[in-house]
Formats: C-alpha cells, sequence, structure tokens
C-alpha cells in the first residue's frame, strides 16, 4: 500500500485547508487511515483516524470541533478538512494505514505535506 498526503500549504491564522491522502496499491477500505502531525524536534502526534467503513472516528483533542476526516473509498481517498486553524498547528502533515481499528500499530506511511499557519 502507498499513500501520498497533499494539500498542504501557507495559510492566516483562522483560515482553512483540506489535505488528501491518495492510497494506492490495494484498494483503500479494508484499511483505516489515520492523519498525523510532526513539529521537527518534537514528537510525531496523531491527529485523526477513521476506520474502514468510516463508522469509526477519533480525534485528537487539540483539533475536535475544527478538522474533519473522510473518506472516499470509490476513489481510495481520504480527507482532512482543517478549519479554524491556528498557528500550533504548523507541522508536516502524513497520512498512514493499518489493518484494524483495534491494532493501534500503522504498517504504511506516506511522505508528508507541510501546513503552515501564520499568525
Amino acid at each position: 500500500v502507498q499513500l501520498q498526503a497533499s494539500g498542504g500549504g501557507l495559510v492566516p491564522a483562522g483560515g482553512f485547508l483540506r489535505l488528501s491522502c491518495a492510497v494506492s496499491g490495494r484498494p483503500a477500505s479494508p484499511y483505516v487511515i489515520g492523519w498525523f502531525r510532526q513539529v521537527p524536534g518534537k514528537e510525531r502526534e496523531s491527529v485523526a483516524a477513521i476506520s474502514g467503513t468510516a463508522r469509526l472516528i477519533e480525534y485528537a483533542d487539540s483539533v475536535k470541533g475544527r478538522f474533519t476526516i473522510s473518506r472516499d473509498n470509490a476513489n481510495n481517498m481520504v480527507y482532512l478538512q482543517m478549519n479554524t486553524l491556528k498557528p500550533e498547528d504548523t507541522a508536516i502533515y502524513y497520512c498512514a494505514a493499518r489493518s484494524n481499528w483495534y491494532r493501534k500499530r500503522y504498517d504504511y506511511w506516506g511522505q508528508g505535506t507541510l501546513v503552515t499557519v501564520s499568525s
């Protein structure tokens, strides 16, 4: 499974971006897809995750109410809509895949996309 994140950019505080994660190599539908972010020098943070059927979704407390994860299995895509962005949301964002909701280790990782929120 290959994953490619895209959609990052520079946005002012209060703005919005939509990140996309393209899944290839295998159908996306069986996989839990998660979004992570990392600031250089800091630990990677889990942002959101969505199960294969989209029935199970979870968010980090820091993004609840502002970010929305969704998926389009027909097109093997997963999205992260980010609203009301804050400077502290600045990071490299990655998408990853794992085979089971209850198995927390991710098996596949994509390249990141940089999100910069200016104050």
